[in-house]
């Protein structure tokens, strides 16, 4: 019984935190719905999701950063997970190829596809019209870790390594993801 007891009170405090904008926003149209990279190739060792109280919150505590802090302002949410592979790193980025054909599928746009050694990188972005509604970036270093951020909100996509920065993401490959969109090289 007190098993059952905590359980109820486990998923009441998911419920509430999901409600009041702590964790990113399932209903978000730069939402992403992502699968998993394999329970038996890779073990999850990050797995972060921020909704929009919480990036307010980290705006107001941004110091003398103006266009970091505006930057927290704009999105909706963030979802970071990083894997370490301890597996078949070949079926992981296989998984990766696939995650990225499935949000195609579900509308995304890709923008940017690498590949290059055993490193494979996808960032899609979701657009609404003519803005940007949602990025999400595939990472896979070939060997050893892979990365899957999804960041929801009205974002350029020249932004995304200032976003990884604001938030403090230590997550090797990602952060050297710089994309300038065509025509403004």
């Amino acid at each position: 019984s007190a098993i059952r007891g905590l359980t109820v009170a486990v998923i009441f405090t998911i419920l509430a935190l999901s409600g009041c904008g702590l964790t990113a926003p399932r209903g978000n149209e730069g939402y992403a719905d992502l699968e998993s990279l394999g329970m038996t190739d890779t073990d999850r060792v990050l797995s972060l999701s921020i909704g929009p109280a919480l990036l307010g919150f980290a705006a107001r505590h941004v110091d003398d950063e103006p266009e970091t802090r505006a930057l927290l302002n704009s999105l909706d949410g963030v979802r970071i997970r990083v894997y370490e592979i301890d597996g078949d790193a070949t079926r992981v980025a296989a998984r990766i190829d696939a995650m990225s054909t499935n949000l195609q599928e579900d509308g995304w746009e890709p923008v940017l596809l690498v590949r290059e050694d055993d490193e494979t990188v996808h960032m899609l972005l979701r657009m609404t019209g003519e803005q940007v509604a949602g990025m999400t970036v595939l990472v896979s270093d070939g060997d050893a870790e892979a990365v899957v951020v999804n960041l929801m909100g009205e974002i350029e996509p020249r932004q995304f390594g200032e976003v990884m920065l604001a938030l403090d993401v230590d997550a090797p490959g990602v952060r050297n993801v710089v994309v300038v969109p065509a025509g403004d090289s």
